[in-house]
């Protein structure tokens, strides 16, 4: 277990930054492993998932409970990308973000990159995949600019 934790911690660290790592996942998390592989598929704190692993290509994909805890216990996050409030009731329903509506995005955003969903006031409105870098996201006029997968007002 020690040694999963210790594993986990650095593919969150190497995905979303230095000290995130522990930021998401702190003592105490369970690790719930794949009955037919034997790896992990999914790490919970008090019963609440806070992410999946992606066996594709060995990152996580987070929950909602996950982007709050990691906007709440890591400041310097930087792959979150900000919706003007025009979008933010969409996006809280789990729509797309259109890049004519982000006001601001993380400078290391790749397209692929996980990333959470923010409101100007910095709620976590969604969590999604990021189909643009930060550059075409502020620049473009038209397209979508995050895949959103899980919204604040449809959890799923």
């Amino acid at each position: 277990m020690d040694g999963d934790l210790t594993r986990i911690r650095g593919i969150a660290d190497y995905q979303f930054g230095r000290g995130c790592g522990k930021a998401l996942f702190p003592d105490g998390v369970t690790i719930v492993y794949s009955k037919n592989t034997g790896r992990i598929r999914h790490v919970y704190l008090g019963g609440v998932m806070l992410a999946s692993f992606r066996p594709t290509d060995g990152l996580f994909t987070l929950t909602m409970a996950g982007a709050d805890r990691m906007m709440s216990s890591a400041p310097s996050f930087g792959f979150t990308v900000t919706v003007d409030g025009d979008a933010a009731h969409f996006v809280a329903d789990g729509r797309s973000v259109f890049a004519k509506h982000v006001v601001e995005a993380g400078e290391s955003i790749r397209p692929g990159d996980e990333v959470i969903v923010v409101d100007e006031g910095g709620k976590v409105l969604a969590v999604g995949r990021a189909l643009l870098n930060r550059g075409e996201m502020l620049a473009f006029k038209v397209g979508v600019a995050v895949r959103v997968r899980r919204g604040r007002n449809r959890d799923a």
